[in-house]
């Protein structure tokens, strides 16, 4: 089994990025998260962890780790935020006040997509589906 530290090398080698201390930080830091995280978020938790990261490299890393496909991004009131998922397509259900986000497995989803592209002729080339709310601990 590889560690944690291995994963991630290999993750951003697969997805054609150099391991670079930063990048390997930031998606340590994401690793086994189940909320979405902002940039200046996460730049403020790794400075108290006592991590020598600019801001402007978190963001940087951030950006860089979502276009290679390692990260997923969600708008958190014009603000982009960031989590680390699975690498199956799936399909998120995101809590709008603790940033928990839940991963759905695609089937769930994928049955609704085709019927309305069905009925509608369409052919679908893509999608995404997040989905929004208050997730039950948050009721409580």
């Amino acid at each position: 089994m590889q560690a944690a530290g291995e994963r991630s090398e290999a993750a951003l080698r697969h997805a054609g990025l150099r391991a670079t201390r930063q990048r390997l930080t930031v998606l340590e830091a994401l690793r086994g998260r189940d909320d979405r995280i902002t940039a200046q978020d996460l730049h403020a938790e790794l400075r108290e962890a006592g991590e020598p990261v600019g801001l402007t490299t978190v963001y940087r890393t951030l950006s860089a780790l979502a276009d290679a496909g390692l990260l997923d991004t969600f708008d958190v009131g014009g603000e982009q935020a960031f989590r680390l998922c699975g690498d199956a397509h799936h399909h998120h259900l995101v809590c709008e006040v603790c940033n928990t986000v839940e991963e759905l497995h695609a089937d769930e989803v994928e049955h609704w997509v085709a019927e309305v592209a069905k009925a509608h002729d369409y052919e679908v080339t893509g999608h995404r589906a997040d989905i929004f709310g208050v997730c039950a601990r948050c009721r409580r």
